[in-house]
């Protein structure tokens, strides 16, 4: 049967109304696969980096790190000043409190976000680096501290992620001084703390600090860092994937290095990974000449599709790229939580992305 003029007027009022109502994609959902949100900045005119970041109670905690004050850089005689200040962040707030203070001042270790705190794993300060693992918790207000056990060694500047409950770390820097780099592989299971950390087999490739880690359902990921052979950099793009069944496989090597990127990369689920930013090494040599007219680390996000085995660039950050600081999962969200953005230049600003919604 013919439709009728008002049947074929309703027709065309719905579609149009199905058009209409849409979502309309912003500008950076279509060059970066990522809304870009504003955030208060930590409360600190210089900011920090190496701070140890993530949640407890569904509040954000910010923890330690450091930084050059007053105006110091590396080139001007500036020194380089760790903090043991926990700052929270209460959605119900929307403001930074200062919550506690570490039992030190301490950064550059691995953060791990767990159902039971915040555990502030290795890390480093102006007396050295450290094995200790500690636990933060977040209660009404105010910050309770305990301890898990040790690592094997002291390390710094490495990476690590929670798989199911087994956290594993790669990588880093047994001292200030050293002149090598760790191809160190732990695990420690948090259902078995009483075992504490047990040695894996190093992955195939070579040793490396300032990686960026990785965790899906059931394995741990390696990507990038920097090797240190005889205390100069070698910057590296090699990727890894290990999980108790079959041990390390290669992985595709990544466009370039991402050196310090924040770590753990953004797992999207059935998908892959991706990773914001990171010193690809361009300027590393120059960085002393430049200093503060440095342009700052690559803005680059780049993704692993695991179906593919296949890296792509996807679009680029909204604004300069902070490194050795975390990436913080929240609320639906991405958090960036203060960094370096230039050698030697700390920010207190947060980046906060959305991902869009065909992602």
């Amino acid at each position: 049967m013919p439709l009728s003029a008002i049947q074929l007027f309703s027709i065309l009022f719905l579609l149009l109304m199905q058009v209409n109502c849409s979502p309309i994609p912003s500008a950076d959902c279509a060059s970066s696969g990522f809304s870009w949100e504003s955030f208060p900045p930590i409360p600190d005119s210089t900011g920090f980096a190496g701070s140890f970041a993530g949640i407890s109670n569904d509040v954000l905690l910010v923890a330690g790190g450091a930084n050059f004050p007053n105006g110091g850089t590396p080139w001007n005689g500036g020194k380089k000043t760790w903090y043991q200040t926990i700052f929270a962040f209460d959605k119900k707030e929307r403001e930074w409190i200062k919550a506690g203070l570490l039992p030190e001042p301490l950064g550059y270790g691995v953060s791990i976000s767990t159902r039971d705190g915040l555990l502030l794993i290795g890390g480093s300060n102006e007396n050295g680096h450290v094995a200790t693992v500690i636990r933060l918790r977040y209660k009404n207000g105010e910050i309770e501290l305990d301890s898990l056990p040790s690592l094997p060694m002291s390390l710094a500047n490495t990476c690590g992620a929670l798989v199911d409950q087994t956290i594993y770390v790669a990588g880093g820097l047994n001292a200030p001084d050293s002149k090598q780099t760790s191809n160190a592989f732990y695990f420690l299971n948090l259902n078995r703390l009483q075992e504490g950390w047990k040695e894996g087999p190093a992955w195939p490739g070579p040793s490396r600090m300032l990686a960026v880690a990785g965790a899906s359902q059931n394995s741990f990921y390696l990507f990038s860092g920097t090797e240190l052979i005889n205390g100069e950099r070698n910057y590296l793009k090699d990727a890894y994937v290990y999980s108790e069944q079959e041990g390390w496989k290669t992985l595709a090597a990544l466009p370039g290095p991402v050196v310090a990127a924040p770590s753990p990369a953004w797992y999207e689920k059935e998908r892959g990974f991706f990773i914001f930013g990171g010193d690809d090494g361009a300027l590393a040599a120059k960085a002393a000449t430049l200093k503060e007219q440095h342009p700052g680390f690559s803005k680059d996000i780049i993704f692993y599709d695991i179906d593919r085995a296949s890296w792509e660039k996807t679009g680029k950050l909204s604004s300069k790229a902070p490194v050795t600081t975390s990436l913080v999962s929240w609320d639906s969200k991405l958090f960036f939580p203060g960094g370096e953005v230039s050698p030697g230049i700390r920010t207190p600003h947060v980046l906060v992305a959305r991902p869009c919604t065909n992602h």
